[in-house]
């Protein structure tokens, strides 16, 4: 018999926030340097109107873009699954920080100009994605903007130490993305300026078009 996808997504779920709770100090020290600029500007350019924007950083993690977000003069708001990470990120960068499950969400209507996913929707079970991404197309504004940041592969689910991943490449997260009501803008890979064996992430910029997912 198959495992129910509904409770194998729950399981990866818990056991991927257990990871990030139990180690979430050494990943704050781990990302602390990491420069996301190119991210971030790729997202702020897109977004029509005028600042400032409401953001959602989504896996904002101990809050190290939610900073700068604000120092750009930006509402921004977090929400990560990781209790510990979501602590801290309410603490370091002053803002407003939910802690809610991936899988779980409870996101308000056309709240948000953009929604900031670096390195977070991978953690999504393919089976529970377009489900999160209609809701993130229902939690922006009319022409919003979706950026999302993940590590590339070859469509492979699985583990990786303590963390469910799901590694999808070019092609499928086109499909998947657009299937849920949103345009592409532009694509990149990172880090620049290094051949593309050494561009492991795959950065992807969406405007909410359309009738939300189901």
């Amino acid at each position: 018999m198959h495992p129910d996808p509904t409770q194998l997504s729950s399981a990866t779920s818990t056991t991927t926030l257990s990871y990030y709770n139990q180690n979430a100090e050494a990943f704050r020290r781990g990302t602390a340097d990491h420069d996301v600029s190119q991210n971030m500007q790729a997202l702020l350019r897109h977004i029509r109107g005028e600042p400032p924007f409401q953001i959602l950083d989504f896996g904002c993690g101990p809050g190290r873009d939610l900073k700068t977000f604000s120092q750009l003069g930006h509402v921004a708001v977090g929400l990560d699954g990781s209790e510990s990470l979501a602590a801290m990120a309410r603490a370091d960068s002053g803002c407003e920080v939910w802690q809610q499950d991936f899988l779980a969400l409870d996101l308000p209507p056309a709240r948000f100009d953009g929604v900031f996913a670096n390195a977070s929707l991978f953690h999504v079970p393919s089976a529970q994605l377009p489900r999160v991404l209609g809701q993130l197309h229902g939690t922006l504004k009319e022409q919003g903007v979706l950026f999302c940041s993940n590590p590339r592969g070859h469509n492979q689910e699985g583990w990786n130490g303590g963390r469910y991943g799901v590694y999808h490449d070019l092609e499928s997260w086109r499909r998947i993305v657009a299937e849920a009501g949103f345009t592409e803008l532009e694509h990149y890979y990172r880090p620049a300026g290094l051949p593309r064996e050494q561009q492991p992430w795959l950065a992807t910029v969406w405007r909410k078009s359309g009738t939300e997912a189901a």
